[in-house]
């Protein structure tokens, strides 16, 4: 039980880690008040729906994440909340 949470806790701060990576390579496109949370929300918006998925799943969510998609959820996001 011990080792499960262990391992929890490495694996969510490597997606931390991954989700400031690519916030820090949005502020270098000059994008520059983008975070990690601002990233895990984006990809993660459609896993309450579907559920968590794969490790390689989130990862690849991660990594491929590009500027136009990240917008487009600001902006979605925007709407929602004017609602």
């Amino acid at each position: 039980m011990e080792s499960e949470h262990n391992d929890q806790e490495m694996l969510d701060k490597d997606i931390e880690d991954m989700c400031r990576s690519k916030a820090e390579e949005f502020r270098l496109l000059g994008y520059e008040y983008v975070t990690a949370k601002d990233v895990w929300e984006c990809v993660s918006r459609n896993y309450a729906k579907e559920g968590t998925p794969q490790i390689h799943r989130i990862v690849n969510d991660i990594y491929s994440l590009k500027v136009t998609t990240y917008m487009n959820y600001l902006t979605i996001s925007a709407y929602k909340g004017l609602k």
